[in-house]
């Protein structure tokens, strides 16, 4: 694919951005450059003065907002962890609409997406952010359609990403966008970072959504599933390894977790499938075996039962940076 010939990526700055959030799409784009990209990174502030990001650290910037190009290819907004001022800020505010406006493609991270939403160009739009964050924006701008699972969110020419480091992995989604997956994959290995995040890939993993419960049998029962889950995980084999029968494990899974030792097992291999679906390139039986799920026919049932989709068709989909997939892995 052709490179964005005279693309250029202006990230604007104001007082308590996150460091990352700035960091970590330039590095990208940075790196993209190294493998036909053609980006021209610009950084801008209001009045050209240098801001102080949330960890204290001094940025300066390129310009000000009015010494950037006429037409940008890509406009940054990153976040600030104390978004309020942003939303208040009537210059941010003024600057940002004029700039979005005039840009073929605006991508907030993180908090970015509530200076970005009080411009009102999220109007009637998805848009993700950090969960701790996604129903403050969905307070404060209620017309916003506000994800709060999502890794990053198009929508239009708008895209949208949860927390700083899912930055990285809407920045990746980009470069595929303009440079095709090869590309991308490249960019990703040269960062060491995970590459396949799909757009629509939950924020948080099964195990993840599930907590630190009381019992530490079970939160014992919850790790050896999690960290190999192409084990043996029978009810009976589980409750023997943490000393306890099979009927009380149950109760504590009911209790604590709201599902069955069963179920958590099964939505454990089935994240891990999706994983090596979209990250690598095995035969469907490899994948099933690796997983846990012992054959490709187990594997294709609970695939169709939860995601509504085959393992073949979800790796074709989802298996680069910018597969957006609508329906998540359930909550176990």
């Amino acid at each position: 694919m052709p490179s964005p010939s005279s693309h250029t990526v202006a990230v604007l700055l104001y007082e308590g951005v996150q460091l990352l959030d700035v960091a970590g799409p330039l590095d990208a784009f940075a790196a993209a450059n190294e493998y036909g990209g053609g980006y021209d990174l610009r950084t801008a502030s209001l009045n050209g003065a240098a801001v102080r990001t949330s960890s204290g650290v001094l940025l300066g910037v390129d310009c000000s907002v009015d010494g950037l190009p006429g037409e940008l290819g890509t406009l940054i907004v990153p976040g600030a962890p104390d978004w309020r001022p942003s939303v208040l800020d009537r210059d941010l505010r003024q600057a940002l609409t004029a700039l979005a406006t005039g840009a073929r493609r605006t991508a907030a991270v993180c908090a970015g997406a509530f200076p970005l939403a009080s411009t009102g160009l999220l109007d009637g739009r998805r848009a993700a952010t950090h969960w701790e964050l996604a129903r403050h924006l969905a307070d404060r701008f209620p017309r916003v359609q506000v994800d709060a699972d999502s890794i990053f969110v198009r929508d239009g020419t708008f895209y949208t990403s949860a927390g700083v480091t899912s930055g990285i992995d809407l920045t990746l989604a980009l470069i595929e966008e303009d440079l095709g997956a090869d590309a991308a994959r490249a960019v990703a290995r040269h960062l060491v970072v995970f590459l396949a995040r799909p757009g629509g890939q939950s924020q948080f993993s099964v195990r993840a959504r599930i907590g630190q419960p009381r019992t530490p049998a079970l939160r014992t029962v919850l790790d050896l599933v999690t960290e190999n889950p192409a084990a043996e995980h029978t009810l009976d084999s589980l409750a023997r390894q943490v000393g306890l029968s099979p009927r009380h494990l149950t109760r504590l899974f009911r209790a604590e977790t709201d599902t069955s030792p069963a179920r958590f097992v099964e939505h454990v291999r089935l994240e891990a499938a999706c994983t090596l679906l979209v990250t690598g390139t095995d035969p469907l039986d490899a994948v099933a075996r690796h997983a846990g799920f012992g054959s490709p026919e187990t594997m294709r049932r609970v695939f169709q039962r939860e995601l509504g989709i085959t393992p073949g068709a979800y790796r074709t989909r989802f298996s680069t940076t910018a597969g957006s997939p609508h329906r998540h892995i359930p909550n176990a």
